[in-house]
């Protein structure tokens, strides 16, 4: 059999891995670049997404999930009488491929609005052109600060919690949950680590004894994991895609180091990383242990209901759209999160009514209130496009579910408190998609 520390040679195939209107500048300024991809019975609206390549494996479904949705809203009649086709570009999370399929959706396909474009390294490297030409960039896939700058990017708006609000909520939990232990941080070499660092280390410093990063290029983990054992952490906190992730609790129990796991929102999807485990145990000495093992009684966030939260309403209505739309692929958190975009989307379009265009898009994104599947507040107005505030915290247990250890609650990306706070969250039937959710 091969030896486990080769899982990271076999995981190399799978993971090369506001109430009134604002002045925006930009190409978009025109009638004509106002309502491009808008016609009587149709919007076109576009994502870069990473089908293949790096993160692949952990989030190939969000746009699957996305297509369900906006394939039950055509079915339904769609968003005052126009069907919403998704395009949908692989960029192999690569951003010079970002770049070229960007130019492939904004000059071919000649797109309304950008969604959810997938990644920080990625979505950087377009995020320039987009807002010069006045494209509505929404609910982008990465909690980098980056999509929050509404004087520089005033068409880029966030979705998920952003890793300082994320990792601020986990600091504080983990010192109060686990005072007097030692921690680790296991991080990708990116924007990631910077702002998870700035969250984390507001409630634990002298706790922090091994900082290690891995480069999302290189599936190599052994030194990391070897020093973070070395260390003597018992808390290990994993600012890692589901590829890494799974990759090192691998690398950990090969070498006998059992420490507390923590992950975040954007790496915790346990389906996928359960799949990633039992893929690449195969032929080692881990295809004797149940993949499901290897993440027992890990901790993570979560600003969305979890596939596994079965009797969340909004979990039973996107099961039941996947079952329809997605036969035969699995559903997953980052389902839900690919749902819970086009969910969002469909509600602004509703909002803004038949006369749509760029301007009105985001003049009405900024100047409601918008509520549905997420289990925190989000913001978006004139001068906040940070998207959701805050996450609730979870354990896993195998083959038991999820248990909810700390009911949600939101903060802010710098050194402000974090709060409960009591939030109305609608029903499915309780929200208008399309059409037909308007005539009973």
């Amino acid at each position: 059999m091969r030896p486990l520390s080769s899982l990271a040679a076999a995981l190399a195939v799978a993971m090369l891995a506001t109430s009134c209107s604002f002045e925006r500048t930009g190409e978009g300024d025109d009638d004509t670049d106002l309502t491009q991809g808008v016609t009587d019975d149709a919007v076109v609206i576009g994502t870069h997404q990473p089908l293949t390549g790096a993160a692949a494996p952990g989030f190939r479904h969000v746009s699957s999930g996305a297509r369900a949705v906006f394939d039950y809203i055509n079915d339904n009649g769609g968003v005052h009488g126009r069907r919403i086709e998704y395009r949908v570009q692989d960029d192999g999370f690569d951003p010079a491929h970002t770049q070229e399929v960007t130019r492939t959706l904004l000059e071919d396909h000649e797109i309304f609005a950008m969604l959810g474009g997938l990644g920080t390294p990625t979505h950087e490297s377009v995020i320039d052109e987009l807002n010069e030409q006045g494209v509505p960039d929404l609910f982008v896939s990465s909690g980098a600060l980056a999509w929050d700058q509404p004087e520089e990017y005033p068409y880029s708006y966030g979705f998920q919690v952003d890793y300082t609000r994320e990792a601020k909520v986990q600091g504080q939990f983990i010192a109060e949950n686990f005072a007097g232990e030692d921690v680790a941080l296991l991080y990708q070499n990116d924007d990631v680590g910077p702002a998870s660092h700035a969250g984390i280390e507001q409630y634990l410093s002298e706790e922090i004894v091994a900082w290690e990063s891995y480069d999302p290029g290189v599936p190599e983990l052994s030194g990391q994991i070897s020093a973070m054992k070395e260390s003597g952490a018992e808390v290990a906190v994993c600012y890692c895609i589901p590829s890494y992730l799974g990759l090192a609790v691998m690398e950990a129990a090969a070498i006998g180091y059992e420490p507390q796991w923590v992950a975040p929102s954007f790496g915790a999807d346990v389906r996928i990383v359960t799949g990633l485990i039992e893929e690449f145990a195969e032929g080692t000495p881990a295809e004797d242990i149940p993949p499901e093992a290897f993440l027992d009684g890990l901790i993570m966030t979560a600003f969305l209901p979890m596939a596994s939260q079965t009797d969340d309403p909004w979990t039973a209505f996107y099961r039941d759209i996947h079952e329809r739309y997605n036969e035969g692929t699995p559903f997953t958190d980052t389902t839900i999160y690919g749902m819970a975009q086009a969910t969002l989307f469909a509600q602004v379009l509703m909002e803004v009514g038949p006369d749509l265009n760029r301007e009105a898009l985001l003049d009405t994104l900024n100047s409601h209130e918008w509520r549905g599947p997420g289990l925190v507040p989000f913001a978006a107005s004139e001068d906040d496009h940070s998207g959701y505030t805050g996450v609730m915290v979870v354990q896993h247990h195998a083959g038991g579910g999820i248990e909810i250890l700390q009911e949600p609650r939101t903060t802010d990306g710098g050194g402000g408190e974090i709060v409960e706070f009591e939030l109305e969250r609608p029903a499915p039937d309780e929200v208008v998609l399309s059409d037909g959710d308007t005539t009973g």
